[in-house]
């Protein structure tokens, strides 16, 4: 089935979540230029182009896009992107998914669980994949070149100079990306708050049909934790979660890896 596309939706100042019910990314305005956060999926090509031009901006504007890690839903537009002159940085973990092009995620980041039993406790879930395979997640062209870090530490290059917190396990190289001084913390798909495979909604892990390493993802809940100035969380797939970080990982501990 088509899902619809939820209208664009100011989540904090100076900050605009994107997408539409499945797949989320967000734009964020620095006195210094505009980051994307992710890069959705090449569907919302149109979406980001309308949202842009409503303030008088263009893809030309945004200097910095910070992929929290190398899924085909989280890539989509960075060809475009980078194209538009935009610095496109992910890390060196996933770097290769992003150069030899979308489906070689399923080489680089296997899933440690196959789709079928997911689909089969839950017809419904069948939305997702295909949901992402008509926005052309699977098709869109690789994206060489692009920036990388191997480190946590402050990306000084980027507007806001952001720290890449390194969070594997859903893939080798997923990322966040705090953003101490507003209080954000996007988590890209190490915490979400909402699961397309299980239907599952609030704090949670991918489950392990779309995660690489499900032990390494709940390692890297500790590594959240750890984390001071966050007061707002924005996942890759879910809403928003405000308050302390740790209610959010407690609870995802709680889930578990399913």
């Amino acid at each position: 089935m088509n899902r619809p596309t939820r209208p664009d939706r100011r989540v904090a100042p100076g900050v605009d979540r994107l997408g539409d019910d499945v797949v989320n990314f967000y734009l964020v305005e620095e006195v210094d230029g505009l980051v994307l956060v992710d890069a959705g999926l090449p569907g919302h090509l149109k979406q980001l182009r309308a949202h842009l031009a409503g303030s008088g901006r263009s893809m030309a504007d945004i200097r910095a896009v910070l992929l929290t890690h190398g899924h085909p839903d989280h890539t989509g537009l960075a060809p475009a992107l980078r194209e538009a002159g935009a610095d496109i940085w992910v890390h060196e973990g996933d770097a290769a998914i992003l150069r030899d092009g979308p489906r070689s995620a399923m080489r680089h980041a296997k899933p440690e669980r196959s789709m079928l039993p997911y689909l089969l406790r839950r017809p419904a879930a069948i939305g997702t994949p295909l949901h992402l395979a008509r926005a052309g997640a699977f098709t869109a062209p690789a994206t060489p070149g692009v920036r990388t870090f191997g480190t946590d530490g402050r990306l000084a290059e980027v507007p806001g100079a952001p720290r890449a917190v390194l969070l594997p396990g859903h893939t080798p190289g997923s990322a966040g990306y705090l953003f101490p001084e507003r209080g954000l913390l996007f988590t890209g798909d190490a915490l979400v708050t909402q699961d397309g495979l299980t239907g599952h909604t609030g704090p949670s892990l991918v489950c392990r049909g779309f995660t690489h390493d499900s032990r390494a993802a709940l390692a890297s809940l500790d590594r959240l934790d750890a984390l001071t100035g966050a007061s707002l969380i924005l996942p890759g797939h879910g809403l928003p979660v405000t308050g302390d970080v740790r209610t959010a990982t407690g609870r995802a501990r709680r889930t578990g890896a399913r």
